[in-house]
């Protein structure tokens, strides 16, 4: 994971699987070969590391939260897991490619990123990657405003995601000397866990920082307007379906 929260690394494996359970398809179109090295960014509790690893690649995982390396360490402790900030790839290692799910749109600052990215990559290396892409949540995104305002008019709302569209994020991948070959921005409706609770979980995992710097009684009142302005599109026969969109993209270093 690529944001400044603190994660709980039990909350994400228990309750918020779906993060890497959906990646399957993902971890084919990065078609690892057996021997071949391979960097995976934001690598969360390591699940996605250890299917990748299952193909004979080598793998090495970094992800910016200790909480999240402590958990992928204790799971698959014959794997390789640093804590390393995503826009500060700093390895004097090259790979064959480079391996990146549910992270980059947590990072404002995808240049830096990038930039690290290109330099680890050997020629012809390639990097596969998929994360919320334009319109990703965007009706959570609204009952959150909405909440925001009502509750801090004074303040403006800071969404704390970075979602862009194809065009945008191949842009900055070609402006590096990276070749795009594929990207696709699709729709992906994800039903939560936890019944009435699912929102409230959700955003317990993924949204402290909307309402990380409020006092908790305030936080508390937040969570529960965002709650009241979601419910009527998200909320349907007893559970939340988050309305995710996500953008999948495959570009080659040449």
């Amino acid at each position: 994971m690529g944001s400044t929260a603190k994660w709980d690394a039990g909350l994400y494996d228990d309750k918020h699987s779906f993060v890497w359970k959906m990646a399957a398809g993902l971890v084919e179109l990065l078609e690892p070969k057996p021997g071949e090295r391979i960097l995976d960014v934001g690598c969360g509790t390591g699940h996605l590391t250890a299917q990748i690893a299952a193909s004979g690649a080598l793998t090495y995982g970094i992800d910016q939260s200790p909480e999240m390396i402590r958990q992928a360490r204790e799971k698959f402790p014959e794997l390789r897991f640093d804590v390393m900030d995503a826009r500060e790839i700093s390895l004097e290692e090259s790979f064959d490619a480079v391996f990146s799910n549910a992270t980059l749109h947590w990072i404002k600052e995808p240049e830096r990123v990038i930039r690290g990215i290109v330099k680890v990559l050997k020629p012809g290396g390639r990097f596969v990657a998929e994360f919320g892409g334009k319109g990703n949540v965007a009706a959570l995104l609204a009952a959150a405003e909405c909440a925001w305002k009502k509750l801090r008019p004074e303040t403006p709302f800071d969404s704390p995601w970075f979602y862009p569209s194809a065009g945008e994020y191949a842009s900055l991948l070609e402006r590096r000397g990276l070749e795009v070959t594929y990207a696709l921005l699709f729709d992906r409706p994800t039903p939560l866990e936890d019944g009435e609770r699912g929102l409230r979980t959700w955003l317990e995992m993924f949204g402290g920082s909307i309402a990380g710097k409020l006092p908790v009684e305030e936080r508390e009142r937040l969570v529960k307007e965002i709650e009241r302005q979601a419910r009527g599109k998200l909320f349907r026969d007893g559970q939340w379906v988050m309305d995710y969109r996500r953008l999948r993209i495959v570009a080659r270093a040449v």
